[in-house]
């Protein structure tokens, strides 16, 4: 034990789990869509700059601001609560999460800025290090600097990134330019949100959280890569609403309906398992009452299954939209570059915005 912890246990006692100290980890903490959309229905409109070119019109991953003919600045933010009790492992998830929506939108980040709130009444100041710590090694993956940032003190242990990222104009991808046609892909297995709450009740095998931190703290650099592909015509990821939740922005953003396959989506190994279980988020549920007028589900799917489509992902995968007659040869791409759960899941139809899952 470091002198700093022995220091805080003294203080405060047995230094609590993180996760105690929340009322919800992960991106299960984000607000349900609907409201979100309430909250933002009478806000002023973004003004009409020129540069900007995306902004809160789609729910998109980023904003981005075109400097001039060959450069964009794409910025982000992002952060929650703990979903596991390891310091390292919680700044880890958060940094990867975050600096995922630069990926998404097809950029490369370049700094990052931590945001960070902390109960240091209960929490001693070694684990908050730690948390630190384990942001900054991800960012160091990702080569970027964690150059600044902001501290407040808080009531629950708070961790994320503001990250700023740079994408040349044509390799921008948005969640909109999905085409009749499209095939779908998506790059990691489903099911964090389902391991998150099997974790919180001490029910997740050893393996079961190894595959969890494997997923959560990969990054998606391959999102940068896939869009300097012009067969690549949108992307978007996979985080707090499920896969249901963003391919219906994706549908309505792309005026399009995505047809999804169940049988083809990948999940992380014990998640059905899990989710027959009960072991299934608060947020599953919201994100259902959300947007479920938007979806249409096959007959008979049962509850458990459902909670899968509808479960929050921490740190997910990307849901790419491509030209046909490239998924294959995408897939082997997105593969060899260290993405194995990553599957063809389904196709763009013209239709009504929304998803059908068959």
């Amino acid at each position: 034990m470091t002198g700093a912890v022995l220091d805080a246990v003294l203080t405060h006692g047995a230094a609590p789990k993180l996760t105690s100290l929340a009322h919800g980890g992960g991106c299960g903490c984000k607000l349900a869509p609907a409201v979100l959309q309430r909250l933002l229905a009478d806000q002023p409109a973004a003004a009409p700059y020129r540069q900007l070119l995306v902004g809160t019109e789609t729910g998109d991953d980023a904003a981005v601001w075109q400097i001039d003919d060959e450069t964009c600045v794409v910025a982000t933010t992002d952060f929650f609560m703990p979903m596991v009790d390891d310091p390292r492992d919680f700044g880890r998830i958060a940094a990867a999460n975050a600096i995922s929506d630069v990926y998404a939108m097809g950029g490369r980040p370049i700094l990052a800025l931590a945001i960070l709130g902390m109960p240091l009444d209960k929490l001693p100041e070694e684990q908050v290090r730690e948390i630190l710590k384990g942001g900054a090694s991800i960012c160091a993956e990702a080569g970027i600097p964690v150059a600044g940032g902001h501290s407040i003190d808080a009531p629950e242990p708070i961790y994320g990134l503001a990250v700023i990222g740079l994408v040349k104009p044509q390799n921008l991808r948005r969640n909109s330019g999905a085409k009749p046609g499209d095939a779908l892909i998506l790059t990691k297995a489903l099911g964090v949100g389902i391991y998150s709450a099997a974790y919180r009740k001490g029910e997740l095998s050893a393996a079961g959280y190894d595959e969890m931190i494997a997923s959560t703290t990969l990054l998606n650099r391959v999102g940068a890569d896939l869009a300097r592909d012009a067969d690549v015509h949108a992307i978007t990821d996979v985080t707090g609403f499920g896969i249901l939740g963003h391919g219906l922005e994706m549908a309505r953003g792309s005026g399009a309906t995505l047809r999804l396959r169940l049988a083809d989506l990948p999940f992380l190994d014990e998640a059905k398992r899990l989710a027959g279980e009960g072991r299934v988020t608060g947020a599953s549920g919201r994100n259902w009452a959300s947007y479920g007028e938007g979806v249409d589900l096959p007959p008979g799917l049962l509850d458990a299954e459902r909670a899968l489509l509808t479960d929050p992902q921490t740190s997910g995968g990307l849901l790419v939209s491509c030209a046909p007659e490239r998924a294959d040869d995408l897939l082997r791409t997105i593969k060899d570059a260290g993405y194995p759960r990553a599957a063809v899941i389904g196709s763009v139809e013209e239709g009504p915005a929304k998803v059908v899952v068959v």
